[in-house]
């Protein structure tokens, strides 16, 4: 069964490999009528890293799911084809960085060889979480980029701290509400049908949203705020089986919303934006309007590459990619995308359901929400279904820190996936002897 999983994720592996040296090579072909004179180099070096990550699955997850890695390297190789098309600058370092993140792939699965050794370690896990969270703020390395303070700058690197915070703090959750489980489940009251927990037990919850108001008013960071509250808002609900919980989040996280709308003119401003772009059309909300004239312009089955005009989109590259997917391979095109992060967000949720251990459980529900929140608020936020915020679509916009923690992630679900295959099969042997 092991192998014949892996053999699968092989050729799936070589499949999301040709897919993206078929789009790099139409994309050139598209704008210079000529084959890409990089054409062979590019091949072997996008099948040498999704090869890279492959063997180092076969040989430390034997056991893992087999269609997360070939997901994952298929929209990373759709986001490069579309990064090299706009910026051939931006393609040169998202190259390296996937590099970097396919290392950080390999390096995870090398050092966390059982999911529930790093339960031990959640309070450490915890103030490192809090750390990159807040590093942003310090003065020195601290950087503001586009009134958003989430950089930090160290000798020539500029990286988002916040990226690799998420997981962090993801472990220290579902870690602290496995052990919180009983105690926070517990409901003396009645509402109607729903059942509330006691008041003191809302204090972590309410912890949960001071930081996020923090994160939000210090960093100008509406992105992750919102990501961090309804990441701990559905772990707690996962953990407790509370509704409660969901219910009075929801409320908090209206409170916030018009705390910040009262108090901050980068909130309002998104707001306004968000309800008419047409006030500002060649200020504000010029990128939001010229985005939607790229799905526009898409119609169906796009423009093909290359033969669109998504540049004129102001960092088309890390916010609107999407929109560039949308014009240039159309409604089709942005439809599998989606699909693509779906199966991606399903084949996580089957490993959660799987896993026995209610630590694994929880991280691999975490490590899911993550990956499917980050992507609903990105593309919701581009399609004006809720106001935009700077928050990267993984795998597909440029990105470094986003690249390098989304492989690590990838690869804790991963080794889950196999901490549970292994189970399984020692089980299916102990059996196998017992009826022997």
């Amino acid at each position: 069964m092991q192998v014949m999983r892996r053999n699968t994720e092989l050729g799936l592996v070589l499949l999301a490999g040709l897919l993206t040296v078929g789009g790099y090579t139409l994309a050139t072909l598209g704008r210079n009528a000529s084959l890409p004179a990089n054409l062979v180099p590019f091949l072997l070096v996008i099948l040498g890293l999704l090869a890279a990550a492959h063997i180092a699955t076969r040989v430390l997850a034997p056991g893992a799911d087999g269609s997360l890695l070939p997901l994952a390297g298929l929209l990373n190789g759709i986001g490069y084809v579309f990064i090299a098309r706009l910026d051939e600058d931006l393609a040169g370092l998202q190259a390296l960085w996937t590099a970097v993140g396919i290392g950080g792939f390999v390096l995870t699965l090398v050092i966390v060889r059982r999911v529930r050794d790093i339960e031990r370690f959640r309070y450490t896990i915890a103030l490192i979480g809090v750390a990159l969270l807040l590093m942003p703020l310090l003065p020195i390395v601290g950087r503001n980029i586009n009134g958003a303070r989430l950089w930090v700058r160290l000798g020539p690197v500029n990286f988002q701290p916040g990226e690799l915070a998420k997981i962090a703090l993801c472990i220290f959750f579902a870690s602290y509400l496995v052990e919180k489980q009983m105690l926070l489940s517990h409901a003396r009251h009645q509402l109607g049908p729903i059942p509330f927990p006691d008041l003191k037990h809302y204090g972590p919850l309410a912890l949960m949203w001071g930081v996020s108001l923090v994160v939000m008013i210090f960093e100008k960071d509406l992105g992750s705020s919102l990501l961090f509250f309804a990441l701990f808002i559905a772990l707690l609900w996962v953990a407790t089986g509370r509704a409660a919980y969901l219910i009075v989040g929801g409320g908090l996280f209206a409170m916030g919303a018009v705390i910040a709308w009262n108090m901050f003119g980068h909130v309002r401003s998104r707001v306004d934006i968000w309800l008419d772009p047409w006030t500002e059309p060649s200020g504000a909300g010029f990128q939001l309007i010229q985005a939607l004239f790229a799905f526009a312009a898409g119609g169906f089955s796009g423009t093909n590459l290359s033969q669109g005009s998504p540049d004129r989109i102001p960092a088309v590259a890390t916010d609107f990619t999407f929109a560039a997917i949308a014009e240039e391979l159309g409604l089709l095109g942005s439809a599998a995308i989606l699909i693509a992060f779906l199966l991606m967000v399903g084949a996580g949720l089957r490993i959660a359901t799987r896993s026995e251990s209610p630590f694994e459980k929880l991280l691999a529900t975490g490590l899911t929400a993550i990956l499917g929140f980050q992507t609903f608020i990105i593309v919701a936020g581009v399609t004006r279904l809720i106001p935009l915020t700077g928050i990267t679509l993984p795998f597909i916009s440029y990105g470094g820190s986003s690249l390098l923690s989304n492989y690590v992630l990838l690869a804790l679900l991963l080794r889950i996936s196999d901490d549970q295959a292994a189970r399984e099969q020692a089980q299916a042997e102990a059996l196998e002897m017992t009826h022997s």
